[in-house]
């Protein structure tokens, strides 16, 4: 009966570690900050005729 509790507390265990670890993973991606949507290269409209 020991090993029988034993490893149902080491899966509850095992799984409140789980869920721990993936609210802290979605915590820390929701602490950084959004990267600013600037382009790398633009291009100037001209009213030229080439």
């Amino acid at each position: 009966m020991s090993r029988l509790l034993a490893a149902a507390l080491t899966v509850a265990a095992a799984a409140a570690l789980a869920v721990g670890a993936a609210l802290g993973i979605v915590a820390l991606l929701d602490a950084t900050p959004d990267q600013p949507n600037t382009p790398l290269i633009t291009y100037e409209h001209a009213d030229q005729e080439r």
